[in-house]
Order: C-alpha cells, then structure tokens, then sequence
C-alpha cells in the first residue's frame, strides 16, 4: 500500500500543477472567449431558436432502428445531469455566494452556442457502425475535418480516463455514500447491485444506453423539477427578493461569503463560471459523442438539440437545486455560524431539502443522487466504448470488453474507497481533453456555420424539416461514404 501511495503522490506532483494551470489560467478563458465567440458568428442563435431548439428536441423520437434525435439528447443528459448538478451548484453558493448562481446562468447562455458548434460538427462527420448505430465526437471531427489522426487518438485517451473510468468511480462513490446515509445500507451492498445494473444496460451496447436514458432521465430531470416548484410556490413571497439578492450579489452588493470581510465580485464570478462548465459540459467535448449517434436529417438538428441540454442542464436542474438552499433556512444559519468552513456540497443541498420537506426531502435527495449518478455512469460509458472504437476500429471488441469490465471495477472501487487520487487524474485528464477540443472546434467553426446557414435558409424557404446536402461544404470529400448524400450522389471520403 505504501508502495501504490508513493506512485500516486509521484503522478500527482507531476499532473497537479499541469492540471492547475490549464484550470486556471487557460480553460476557462478559453471555454467563454469560444462561447461569445460562437454566440457573435451564429448571430445569437442561441436567443434566435430558443422555441425551435424545443420542438426539435422533444419531437424527434422516431427513428426506424437507429437512435432518435431525443434519444441522443437523452443520452448526452444523463452523462451532463450528475451530482454536480446537487453538490456542484451547492459549493459555487457556498463559495461564491448567490452571485455565483447568476454567473453560472451567464456561462450557460454562451455555452449554448458552444454545444451547437461542437455537437453539429459531430453530426456532419459521423460514421455509420457494423451495428447500425453512428459512431462520432471530437475525434472523429479532428481526424476528418482537421487530417490529424493524432489529435483525435489523444482526445479518445483523455476522454477514456476521464469520463470512461475516473468519473465512474466518482459517481458511484456518491450514490454508495448518500444511501448509507439516508438509509444506512452498507456501501459494499450498494456497490454490487450497481454493478448489477450497470452490466445489464452497457453490455447491451449503445442502443441500450440510450433506450435506458430515454427512460429515466426524463422521469428524473421532471420529478425534480416538481418537487423544486413546490418548495418555490410554498415560499412564493420570497422568491423576488431571492432573485434580487442573487443579481445584486453578482456585482458585489449582498452579503459576504464564506467569513471573509465584504463580498468578492471575482470570488462569485469564478465559482460561478467554474462551476456552470462543469455542469453543462459545453466545449468539453463529451456531449458531441452521443449527438453523434442521432438519425436526423440535418446536422443543425441534432446541434440544436443538445444546446436545448445546456439550458435543462444548468438553467432548469442547477437552478432548482439553487432556489432549494437559497429558500431554506441552512444556508443562512450556516453562513451565521460557520463562515469560511469547508462544507460538502451534497450535505447542503441535503440539509436544505429536509428544511423544507422533512424526512421526505432526506429520501428524495437520495433517490434523486441515485437515479442523476447511475444515468451518469452509463452516459459516461457510452462516451468511452464511442472512443474506444475509434482507437481500435474493427479490433475493437476486445478492448470494448475490456473496457466494460474496467467500468465495473472502477463503479465497485468508488462504492467502497476513497478516490482522491482517480478524481485528481479525471481533473488532469479532462483538462487536456477540453483544450484538445477547444482547439478543434475553433478551427472546424466555419464548417458549423455554413450548415447553420443551409438549415435556416432551408426553413426560411418554408421546408419543414430540412434535409442536408453536404455539397454545401467546401470540402465534402472530408465526409464518411454513405452517412450524408446529395440528391444525386454518394459522398465518399
């Protein structure tokens, strides 16, 4: 055990400082300056097609054998909504103060232009699977638009470490926690019945993960919803001075934070925004994998339906779980008595509910940790066995396995240990990935555009539902033979 300690505390001297730096001085900067970026050349889009971006999302359910544009939507939810939506919204307010939760609206109003940008550009260079199914992501767009193989094999192994193991392991350590707590049943047992349940859907492959989310998450993204309005129609009276203490505390006027001596506006700005990519994962490069799976018409469709995600992701889920806390009466008798200590975000955000509900709040945070992990853990997988196939090609069902028995190690591990190390390793690795993809689709950005502007040429010219033709590109060539076709024509690659 020493022995395995040191080679950690090795990595880890190696890959904290790298991680810090991209963290703090690169990624997040680079992630907003690509959203108002994008929002510019899309000319607002993201305000533009607000109501259009949910009628394709929830209108697109059929799709012969393929994955349905919801279906895709679904599945890129289950990966995005986690417990960072519970414990991540809960320590940007507790860090940051109620300002952190309006910066956390602003990021996802700029990411939404983002996860356009990225989720179209997937669609417009998929492949089709021996199984039917579309395979396509960042490394795919890195290989084909781009002619860099390399970029987009370092983007798959970054992408396997971080969402197809590491988070895994996060995740289950959660669940396993969080019912330990509310109904005392060992962490060991829960481990094995969600290794259980995870085998049953993953073995089934993509279609199975994504049948799986196209169940659940709707069910548990409303239930939550729900429970999140009763709390704010009981507590009606004061919700507009809520409101007004989040905006006014984004500029510096509310109350301080955390013990320290006034209130920070730089303090807010950056848990918010920290906080708000995160949760909405956009730019990240992680959502483009399942957008890719979709069966449409239209690229612009499939983008358009996973912007819809970054606004239930972080403007819907995160801001029920912020008018939870900032409603009951733990968050101020918290910040009355321990100021500037460190707090677990899912215990305020449990402490909260039961504030309001009573026991009932206890359970449903419980189930609701559950159901927003396990969802988690099977959109993650997803995102790995896409990259995974992408590495080996047609020799891919070994490590496919191999992977699926890793994931059930890593969900068993996280039940039952401690995973500093691991969620240091995913914060490294996932750094690295978004930067790779930050690049991409940067480069790739006018390829998103020329599309878009097919889409909405398309629906100006009153065409219901537009259908691509890829001669629009400047280079069609670029396209996987079969997948996109003119009216006259295959594209081949």
């Amino acid at each position: 055990m020493e022995f395995i300690n040191t080679i950690e505390n090795g990595i880890l001297a190696i890959t904290d400082p790298i991680s810090s730096f991209i963290w703090t001085y690169i990624l997040v900067y680079l992630l907003l300056g690509a959203g108002v970026a994008f929002t510019l050349l899309t000319k607002f889009m993201q305000f533009r097609l607000m109501g259009h971006m949910a009628r394709v999302t929830f209108g697109g359910r059929g799709s012969g054998d393929g994955i349905s544009a919801f279906q895709a939507f679904a599945t890129s939810l289950a990966s995005r909504v986690g417990t960072g939506n519970l414990a991540g919204v809960a320590i940007a307010l507790w860090v940051g103060g109620p300002g952190a939760i309006f910066w956390m609206w602003m990021t996802a109003l700029v990411g939404l232009a983002t996860a356009f940008i990225e989720s179209t550009l997937a669609q417009v260079y998929k492949v089709k699977h021996e199984d039917g199914a579309f395979r396509g992501g960042p490394a795919y767009y890195m290989e084909r638009g781009l002619g860099q193989r390399w970029m987009g094999c370092l983007f798959a192994v970054f992408l396997i470490i971080a969402y197809g193991l590491a988070f895994n392991g996060a995740q289950s350590n959660t669940i396993a926690q969080a019912i330990d707590s509310a109904f005392a049943v060992p962490t060991w047992i829960t481990g094995i019945v969600l290794v259980a349940m995870t085998a049953l859907i993953i073995y089934g492959g993509i279609k199975s993960v994504a049948r799986t989310a196209e169940k659940i998450v709707p069910v548990m993204a409303v239930a939550y919803l729900l429970v999140a309005l009763y709390i704010l129609i009981v507590n009606i009276g004061e919700v507009p001075s809520m409101l007004a203490l989040i905006v006014k505390s984004a500029f510096g006027f509310g109350p301080a934070v955390g013990g320290a001596a006034g209130y920070a506006i730089k303090t807010a700005m950056e848990n918010g925004i920290k906080r708000g990519l995160f949760s909405n994962e956009a730019g990240m490069g992680s959502a483009p994998n399942a957008a890719a799976t979709a069966t449409v018409k239209h690229p612009a469709a499939q983008g358009l339906v996973q912007s819809f995600g970054v606004v239930c992701d972080t403007l819907i889920i995160c801001t029920c779980t912020a008018v939870v806390i900032l409603l009951s009466g733990v968050y101020d008798t918290l910040l009355a008595s321990s100021p500037g200590v460190d707090i677990q975000g899912i215990q305020l955000t449990q402490d909260a509910m039961s504030d309001h509900l009573g026991v009932f709040g206890t359970w449903f945070i419980a189930l609701a940790i559950l159901l927003f992990a396990f969802t988690s853990i099977v959109g993650n997988y997803a995102y790995g066995e896409i990259n995974m196939g992408y590495l080996f090609g047609r020799r891919s069902k070994g490590a496919i396995q191999a992977l699926r028995i890793a994931v059930l190690v890593m969900v068993m591990l996280g039940a039952v240990a401690e995973l500093d190390f691991v969620w240091a390793f995913a914060d490294f690795a996932m750094g690295l990935m978004a930067t790779t993809n930050l690049i991409a689709i940067l480069l790739l950005a006018p390829v998103a555009l020329r599309v878009l502007k097919d889409y909405e040429r398309q629906r100006r010219d009153g065409v219901r539902e537009p259908v691509f033709d890829p001669t629009v590109l400047k280079n069609p060539e670029q396209l996987s033979s079969g997948v996109w076709t003119s009216s006259s024509e295959t594209v081949t690659r």
